[in-house]
């Protein structure tokens, strides 16, 4: 590997990993992952080959190891050619096996079950070689020659990290989190295909059905439960182990009307499978320190979740899942669990909730990417890695030292037909756009786009900009200066600019300002947003805040409206055109909801640094609340569902997608 100090953005990285569509977990950690250290180093990929690998042209090369042999490639370069090891478990003696006595090299497995356990190992694995005994799985955890030729390992869980300890490696090594998917999935169209309501309780376990996964114990315990809840169903998904006799095992506890196998599935079914669970079991013993991918998606997904109390496990909080013994009080504990599980809906909520919290906070991929790339450079550099703040990097916009009171809004509502109507209904989004608003200096500047001059002021008066300039919808080129005198005599002067959002290049420099204010003008556009969200991005200093602010397509009155027969739209009618000559005002074209809003802004560049709803105008809707009741009833969320989305983003580089697929076809 080259020599001399790197940065991220420069490092070179050759990165050894299986990679899908191979059928393993690592592999779609490793793809997961890519993505984000992509944006961080300059990576080479080696999948099964190291074919054109030039260790020379790189900074540092990087090693996924798990225990079995997709990994070959990735440990015999490793051996050949240290680097940073990330160990995916504690033990690779089945990866051994597969490297040496399946390509029938006897003599090689012999001397590395040496190295690692001695001659007590080495004369058991002897008597192996005489097929007297299978080899010593457990026991012989074949570390030790991977360690000592590794510069540095990255492991997820303290679990991990003591036993690479033990194991006598004495250099760097970083505790980083497993990634964490947050899936989107149908939940009850998989449970349709399951032929199950709503209310039927459902128990999953997912994965490689392998016997340490405890599924004779879950088995047992769901067999209990049927006892007080002869609705409940189980589903097993995956691939049935050799050595399980699962439909033996499910014959003999009577449970072939209540459990179902789909065997190995797609990952959309495999997703879809877990979204349709109301209570997850993650269990194994015995454990080598393996993290489970499974796992994170399930937490992701926000699902009740039971795992075994041992290993990388024991140290996930409390507060996001529940975790049962693997002694003789095992089976009993389950039973408990699923008990109250099945039979407390709010108990299920409020254990996904916290595991989804937690997920998004500690374990998203970006997070996850800025700790390997922050590790590898102090290991090329070779200083001490501080490890960022664990808590999440997004910095809530700082709040005016005082909110701005709407009865000083008020006084700019204009003398215009319809103004003091207008800012009537909407004082209270203005109120909340202002709050969500950061403050600036004196050397900042601020656009308003859209900007009818009504909440303008206020950015140079209470929000501090020393510089603040509108533009609106027009022939490109033309500027106006606006003037406007509020009720009590005080004086705002504007230029604002005219121009086309979706078509024209906006008319500032690079990065010229500090926040823009993108305020109910989204939903106006009928043939290219990204156009208007990349320019944004362009004239946004590093850093630098966009608050969008647009009608909730999602919200209770849009669910209320689609389900009662008329349109979910905030604003679906078509405009009356004008007389000849008129401008006729631009009508809603798309209505978005708070998830397309974060999706929006995170293509373009933008880290979420606040997704809030609320209403346009504070009045109470009790005739909503049985949308509530309906989505608590289907276990759907009720978060986000005000009237109006509030999001605020921060620009962290360049547009990422520049023709997002979920907005964009053709």
């Amino acid at each position: 590997m080259r020599a001399g100090k790197r940065s991220p953005p420069e490092m070179r990285l050759a990165f050894f990993c299986p990679l899908p569509p191979r059928k393993s977990g690592i592999a779609d950690y490793a793809a997961a992952l890519l993505e984000g250290l992509k944006a961080r180093a300059d990576v080479q990929t080696f999948d099964e080959t190291a074919a054109g690998f030039e260790p020379e042209r790189f900074d540092c090369v990087l090693y996924q190891i798990g225990n079995n042999p997709y990994h070959a490639v990735a440990y015999e370069t490793a051996l050949e050619h240290p680097g940073v090891v990330v160990l995916h478990e504690s033990n690779l003696h089945h990866l051994l096996t597969d490297i040496t006595i399946r390509r029938g090299d006897w003599d090689a497995y012999m001397r590395e079950v040496e190295y690692d356990g001695g001659p007590a190992a080495a004369a058991y694995a002897r008597r192996v070689r005489a097929l007297e005994v299978g080899p010593d799985y457990e026991g012989v955890p074949v570390l030790r020659r991977i360690l000592e030729r590794s510069r540095a390992v990255i492991v997820h869980s303290r679990f991990m990290e003591e036993r690479v300890r033990a194991a006598g490696f004495n250099g760097p090594v970083a505790v980083i989190p497993h990634g964490a998917w947050i899936p989107e999935a149908d939940r009850m169209g998989y449970r349709q295909r399951l032929g199950l309501d709503e209310t039927a309780p459902l128990t999953g376990i997912f994965g490689y059905l392998k016997p340490y996964k405890r599924i004779a114990q879950s088995l047992r315990a769901f067999r209990r439960l049927l006892r007080l809840e002869p609705r409940a169903k189980m589903i097993l998904v995956g691939e049935a182990h050799p050595e399980l006799p699962l439909a033996a095992m499910i014959d003999a506890l009577d449970l072939g009307a209540a459990v179902r196998r789909p065997g190995f599935t797609s990952i959309d079914d495999f997703v879809g499978y877990l979204a349709a669970c109301d209570i997850v079991l993650n269990l194994r013993y015995p454990t080598v320190g393996e993290s489970s991918g499974t796992l994170l998606r399930a937490l992701g997904l926000g699902k009740a979740t039971v795992v075994s109390d041992v290993g990388a496990f024991r140290e996930l909080p409390d507060e996001i899942c529940l975790k049962a013994p693997v002694d003789e009080t095992e089976e009993d504990v389950l039973f408990e669990y699923l008990d109250l599980l099945a039979s407390r809906p709010d108990a299920r909520r409020t254990l996904g909730e916290n595991a989804s919290a937690w997920v998004q906070r500690e374990c998203r991929w970006d997070r996850v990417a800025e700790l390997y790339a922050t590790f590898l450079e102090a290991v090329v550099n070779g200083t001490e890695w501080r490890p960022p703040d664990p808590s999440p990097k997004a910095v809530e916009p700082a709040r005016p030292a005082e909110p701005v009171a709407a009865d000083y809004l008020a006084t700019w509502a204009g003398n215009a037909d319809g103004a003091a109507g207008y800012m009537n209904i909407h004082l209270t989004r203005f109120e909340k756009t202002l709050g969500i608003t950061p403050p600036g200096g004196p050397e900042d500047r601020i656009l308003e786009m859209g900007a009818y001059l009504q909440i303008t002021p206020s950015l140079k008066t209470k929000l501090g900009y020393g510089e603040v300039r509108g533009c609106y919808y027009g022939p490109a080129g033309k500027v106006d200066h606006r003037t406007v005198t509020s009720d009590e005599g005080e004086t705002f002067e504007c230029y604002v600019d005219l121009f086309d959002a979706e078509r024209d290049l906006f008319p500032y420099a690079d990065e010229h300002f500090a926040a823009v204010l993108c305020c109910e003008l989204l939903e106006h556009l009928a043939e290219d947003p990204m156009h208007m969200m990349s320019e944004v991005n362009r004239i946004l200093k590093p850093g630098g805040h966009l608050v969008l602010t647009t009608p909730n397509i999602s919200s209770l009155r849009a669910i209320a409206a689609i389900l009662t027969g008329y349109h979910p739209g905030f604003f679906p009618a078509y405009i009356r055109p004008k007389r000849e000559g008129e401008e006729t005002d631009a009508r809603h074209n798309r209505e978005y909801t708070p998830r397309e809003i974060a999706r929006l802004l995170i293509d373009a560049g933008f880290e979420v640094t606040s997704l809030d709803t609320g209403p346009y105008r504070e009045e109470p809707k009790p005739e909503h609340l049985w949308v509530v009741n309906l989505l608590e009833r289907y276990q759907l969320s009720r978060d986000l569902r005000g009237d109006a989305v509030y999001a605020v983003g921060r620009k962290t580089g360049p547009v990422r997608s520049r023709y997002p697929d979920w907005l964009y076809d053709g």
